[in-house]
């Protein structure tokens, strides 16, 4: 079984960018976290970050026959892609949201999903622990289909 990890805009500054809300952990941190968790699971996983829409776009469309599922943290495209909602809903593949923050207790903008609607589930607010909850949610979706 094969994962893919898409993030989008300013997840690259991990670490640095307002650890008051998103913590100390940097990406790459967060990737090894996820690598540790996987081969226990026997899955394997790919990460790739972006600040453009569109790429997203592309690889969203891309994982279709390459990976089995994909985990999701669109940043603020989540509130307003429309473009990423439809590449989710075109592809096929069980996409699940996940976010560091909970977006849900956050400035009012956030706490509307654009994907969440095309997504089989959100995990939200668990810091990094999220890409641990996401990839285990990606597993069992996959596993119980």
């Amino acid at each position: 079984m094969k994962i893919l990890f898409l993030n989008g805009p300013n997840l690259n500054l991990l670490g640095t960018r307002q650890p008051e809300i998103y913590g100390r952990t940097t990406l790459a941190d967060i990737e090894a976290q996820v690598r540790t968790r996987a081969a226990i699971l026997g899955v394997d996983v790919e990460f790739r970050q972006s600040n453009h829409e569109g790429q997203l776009v592309d690889w969203v469309q891309e994982a279709r026959g390459r990976f089995d599922a994909i985990a999701l943290n669109a940043a603020a495209y989540t509130h307003t892609s429309v473009a990423l909602r439809d590449a989710i809903s075109s592809v096929g593949l069980p996409v699940v949201e996940l976010h560091l923050s909970n977006i849900h207790a956050r400035e009012e903008f956030r706490h509307r999903s654009l994907i969440a609607p095309v997504c089989v589930g959100q995990v939200s607010g668990f810091g990094a622990f999220s890409y641990i909850l996401a990839l285990e949610a990606a597993v069992n979706v996959k596993r119980s289909a």
